[in-house]
């Protein structure tokens, strides 16, 4: 059975990140408010970028890494840029050079 890795965002702009072995489910229960205590308060809008994984522990393994990751690393991971051009941009204060790319 596949588990997905998942990030949500959240009405408040905010990012849970978690684990599941269905991601419509998932994020049924979330909506709902019975998928966990942070998201019952901040109502989740979508899923912005998910994973599979072969087994739980390696899922498991992924979902710990990114949750120690900054907001910076978790937006260069759902646009598919590089943590370094965000990286520059936090030096810069210049979020033109993101541009054709997603930002939240």
């Amino acid at each position: 059975m596949p588990y997905y890795v998942y990030i949500l965002e959240c009405a408040n702009k905010s990012l849970y990140t978690g684990i599941t072995t269905d991601l419509k489910r998932r994020l049924a229960e979330h909506k709902s408010g019975k998928g966990c205590r942070y998201t019952a308060y901040n109502r989740p809008r979508k899923i912005r970028h998910s994973e599979v994984y072969a087994t739980r522990s390696k899922a498991a393994k992924r979902e710990a890494e990114i949750k120690g990751w900054t907001r910076a690393e978790k937006i260069a991971l759902i646009s598919g840029i590089s943590s370094k051009a965000i990286l520059q941009v936090l030096e810069l204060r210049d979020i033109s050079i993101l541009f054709p790319y997603f930002v939240l």
